[in-house]
């Protein structure tokens, strides 16, 4: 349990309270860290004894003839869960040193007590992140992790609601703080399961085996997303999957996944049960995306103002007056426009085919605006 690294990490922290020299020994008597690192590997038998007999070990220049290894100062038993773990050693003057013993030896404790609980909560995320991403690629739950399941305390028959929150990227790594805090802060069911995916994603699976209405989901997502903002300054969106059975739950999760595209784009949550042209169009390659801008409108990719032009007709449902007033301009410049674009593109904006044509046209340039020349 105590290992020379944290050992190293005890010792530093002790040296901002006190500047006498300081070492960590391990049960068998043996130095593992220290300010004087020549001393490190060595056997001190004042230590031994004090984690033999769990008692402070005060060592004057006399009995240093009858220890080896030693010098004078004060030896202090490490306690964890009321077992000895090691023992730390300030030399130094017995009468100066040791009213300082019982603060360093519990600040000693509290760094150790940290350190576990930390380690804990990294090998319970990582269990957690691999048996969740097992799951979501299982067709059919396997005795294996049914068992890991159980282990914990899983259950796999619960119809739940997949949902992926995605952070904006950043140049840091978050820290281990921030995924302690955030993973605890979601789940309002003890049967609600949320992991992390790499260091920019949380993946929940949301307890549904109750009615739940998308809106109380939707409410959840949004409260848990501005606590990320207020709280550690993190910009989030999210894409939610439909309800599914728990043995089924990779199809919440790849419905998860599609909404979360479009999420990406308008940095909102998105739901996949309210996608309908994106249900097909998030389906199609980049490539046959880019093929698609060419053959529709790849004559006016270099004519800026007629691309603002339909973009803005899209944005304004196809309404002339509001088109015209929103770019302020007239309308009879805005029927020249929207002719030239017929004349230039051979679709023609006031017929149904051409004009859902021309608005794929632009919700693909959207995502590759690279292509306008």
């Amino acid at each position: 349990m105590l290992q020379p690294d944290l050992a190293e990490k005890i010792v530093k922290e002790v040296r901002k309270l006190i500047g006498e020299e300081i070492i960590v020994v391990n049960t068998d008597g043996h130095i593992i860290a220290g300010t004087n690192r020549e001393r490190v590997g060595a056997f001190h038998e004042g230590a031994l004894i004090t984690s033999q007999n769990r008692k402070k070990l005060i060592i004057t220049e006399k009995e240093i003839p009858q220890l080896k290894g030693v010098k004078p100062g004060i030896n202090l038993p490490i306690l964890f869960q009321n077992e000895v773990i090691g023992v730390i050693g300030i030399t130094g003057d017995p009468e100066t040193i040791t009213p300082f013993g019982e603060i360093i030896r519990k600040m000693t404790e509290l760094l150790i007590s940290e350190n576990y609980y930390a380690e804990q909560f990294d090998w319970h995320s990582r269990t957690i992140e691999t048996f969740v991403m097992e799951w979501l690629q299982t067709k059919e739950p396997s005795p294996e992790l049914v068992d890991k399941a159980r282990t914990l305390s899983i259950n796999l028959e619960l119809d739940r609601t997949a949902a992926i929150i995605e952070f904006d990227k950043r140049n840091y790594p978050l820290s281990r703080d921030f995924w302690s805090s955030i993973l605890k802060s979601f789940s309002q069911s003890k049967h609600d399961v949320t992991a992390r995916s790499g260091n920019e994603r949380i993946i929940l699976l949301i307890d549904s085996s109750a009615t739940v209405h998308p809106t109380t989901i939707k409410k959840r997502l949004n409260h848990f997303l501005q606590f990320l903002k207020n709280t550690f300054g993190i910009s989030a969106y999210a894409g939610v999957g439909q309800k599914g059975e728990g043995n089924l739950i990779r199809h919440s999760y790849e419905q998860a996944e599609r909404a979360l595209k479009i999420a990406r784009s308008k940095r909102e949550i998105i739901f996949d049960e309210e996608l309908m042209l994106e249900m097909i169009t998030e389906e199609l390659r980049p490539e046959v995306k880019s093929a698609y801008i060419q053959r529709t409108i790849g004559s006016i990719l270099s004519e800026s103002e007629l691309l603002e032009t339909l973009t803005e007709l899209f944005k304004q449902n196809h309404s002339l007056k509001n088109t015209a007033q929103s770019l302020h301009i007239h309308i009879n410049t805005l029927h020249y426009r929207l002719k030239k674009v017929e004349d230039m593109t051979h679709l023609n904006p006031s017929k149904i085919h051409d004009l859902l044509c021309l608005y794929l046209a632009i919700l693909f340039l959207e995502e590759q605006p690279m292509l306008k020349k």
